[in-house]
């Protein structure tokens, strides 16, 4: 009797363990038999070829047409061998050997088309002292093209190309730029062809660098070498977001840290010298440096923010306007001074002929002036 029992409850046992099996096997493998959600696989994620980390293509074929090859002639006076004007030298070899000689350079740079007019930026420095200039276009095509102006104070040079159906550059907002954001450099460095660089922007707004006067710099590592002045520095839709002007460099290779100048100061340039030759700025006539702790002490001042005002050129629009040698401007139109280059772009700002109120302190005791802007001569002056 108890052996049947025995062998019932076996069977039993051993139907319900393979039935609870076969019901996890179910739940596991198919758990829509069981009313249960199922879960959608997820799909591997593919990346666009032109769509961003893996290829740039369609950013770069949308704005490397634009990008043109400058090559500038410049004819220049070689400087006899003082040897030549030694008498016992002229003796023997009269006066034959020290006539002047003339010598042709050429000199390689790159360009940006920007208007269907076919003004094209670049750098004052690439064509500077040119007598003949060609650019060549990406699709081979070699154009003549004349100087429209340029301003040493920033670097940028407007050329004109003689040519039809220009492509002509898409161009970005500058000012949107931040750091951490993907640039690429595009240009002919050493007579290659054109090339691609890429890298990020690590720096925006610089200024202080002793390039130029005016200064506002976009900071890249993507290579900039010789031969890419002038060139694209463009984002990751193909836009350009800034002319390269300059690498940062002791053996004249890139080494990560380029220079390009914004292109929304490039434009308000090229808009200038278009319409009036060249670039009017405002001027006060003065020379100053900002107030340093050191300087402070050995005045006998309170350190704060300003300019201190070092020279006063006579008759000048500050010599009008009642500043002199000593006094400390600290505010421009009410708005504090933080700095001598924020003072410069201020001043130059401000169109010749307009008011402009100037905060100083002049012996322990602030006050207000107003200036009549002048324009800024060509020499290098505030």
């Amino acid at each position: 009797m108890r052996m049947k029992w025995y062998r019932a409850f076996t069977f039993l046992f051993t139907s319900v363990a393979t039935g609870l099996a076969a019901a996890f096997l179910v739940l596991l493998l198919r758990p829509d038999l069981a009313g249960q959600p199922v879960q959608p696989t997820a799909k591997p994620v593919l990346l666009e070829r032109s769509g961003g980390p893996v290829s740039y293509a369609d950013a770069v074929q949308r704005s490397a047409p634009s990008v043109v090859n400058v090559f500038a002639v410049k004819i220049t006076r070689q400087k006899p061998h003082p040897l030549f004007d030694d008498p016992l030298f002229k003796r023997f070899f009269g006066d034959q050997a020290n006539r002047p000689k003339f010598k042709r350079e050429n000199s390689l740079g790159s360009g940006v088309i920007v208007d269907n007019n076919g003004y094209i930026l670049t750098n004052n420095h690439v064509i500077e002292g040119a007598s003949e200039i060609q650019v060549v276009l990406d699709d081979g095509r070699s154009l003549p093209a004349r100087i429209v102006g340029s301003d040493p104070e920033t670097d940028i040079a407007v050329l004109q190309a003689a040519g039809d159906k220009l492509p002509v550059a898409t161009l970005g907002v500058s000012d949107q730029m931040q750091v951490g954001d993907v640039v690429m450099a595009i240009g002919n460095p050493f007579g290659v062809g054109q090339t691609v660089t890429m890298g990020i922007v690590s720096a925006t707004g610089r200024d202080q660098l002793g390039i130029t006067d005016f200064e506002n710099f976009i900071q890249t590592d993507a290579a900039i070498n010789p031969g890419n002045s002038g060139g694209a520095l463009i984002n990751a839709l193909g836009d350009v977001v800034g002319i390269n002007t300059a690498i940062f460099s002791k053996s004249g290779g890139s080494h990560g840290i380029g220079f390009a100048i914004p292109i929304q100061l490039a434009k308000e340039v090229m808009t200038q010298i278009v319409e009036h030759g060249r670039v009017i700025r405002g001027w006060l006539g003065i020379t100053g440096q900002d107030l340093t702790p050191a300087l402070a002490e050995s005045l006998g001042i309170d350190l704060r923010q300003g300019i201190l005002v070092s020279g006063v050129l006579e008759e000048g629009p500050a010599d009008k306007a009642g500043l002199k040698p000593g006094d400390l401007i600290v505010e421009i139109d009410r708005q504090a001074i933080t700095g001598s280059q924020q003072m410069l772009n201020m001043i130059a700002g401000k169109p010749p002929g307009s008011p402009l109120t100037i905060g100083v302190l002049r012996d322990g005791t602030e006050q207000r002036m107003i200036a009549i802007i002048g324009e800024r001569p060509s020499i290098n002056g505030r």
